[in-house]
């Protein structure tokens, strides 16, 4: 069973994220601040974080900061109130996986955190399989019944983000910013590497790459016929 730590000031929503959580097999940890997290995570193992960002003693900002300067990959989901770009943009400059705004649909939390869940896995193993494709991480390489191909980092790093959530749309700006970063913000870049990745594995039979128009791409597992 997976244990998700809730790190949240306000005792209404621990409680509702907590009940949320245990009615879905979670098993659910609670803290009120970052320095409460750390002692939580001091003494059990934790799959996953729900962190709000505005705290006493310390935010989740710092919280996070301090995780990933310590070395720690756990996937952390970011809810909060506040809206505006700048927000959201220091939570991923801090290392968050994911981020929600308040107040939370329950539904959209739940998907998440599997999403969230199952990256963490697939990032453990350094591999990811689709069908008879695979993946890996470390090398760079896309092992097809085609044959096998090492891409450059960019493209390798996009095909891979797509392929861990088939189905989900991804904006062309949480595309650019997580594989560029944020120094790069050109829509062409993008469009010249999805194009890049389509004629590469336009034969292919487990995926394919949709564009999703006014919006992004998402990638899109293929049937087939037993």
């Amino acid at each position: 069973m997976f244990k998700i730590l809730i790190v949240e000031d306000n005792e209404n929503l621990q409680k509702l994220y907590s009940a949320i959580l245990k009615s879905n097999g979670y098993t659910a940890l609670c803290a009120s601040n970052g320095e409460e997290a750390l002692a939580v995570l001091e003494k059990e193992h934790v799959d996953l974080m729900i962190l709000d960002v505005m705290m006493p003693v310390m935010d989740g900002y710092e919280l996070t900061d301090v995780l990933r300067q310590g070395g720690s990959e756990l996937p952390i989901l970011m809810i909060t109130a506040k809206t505006a770009r700048e927000d959201k943009r220091a939570g991923f400059l801090v290392g968050i996986d994911d981020y929600m705004t308040k107040p939370v649909d329950e539904e959209e939390m739940l998907l998440r955190i599997k999403a969230l869940l199952r990256r963490s896995k697939i990032v453990s193993e350094r591999k990811l399989e689709i069908g008879s494709t695979v993946l890996h991480y470390d090398s760079l390489t896309v092992d097809t019944p085609q044959g096998s191909f090492t891409l450059p980092k960019k493209e390798f790093y996009l095909l891979y983000k797509l392929l861990s959530y088939p189905g989900q749309i991804f904006t062309k700006y949480q595309l650019l910013d997580e594989i560029w970063g944020f120094e790069n913000e050109s829509d062409n870049t993008l469009n010249v590497h999805i194009n890049r990745l389509r004629n590469r594995f336009d034969d292919n039979d487990d995926f394919e790459i949709v564009t999703v128009r006014g919006i992004g791409f998402k990638a899109v597992k293929k049937r087939h016929e037993d």
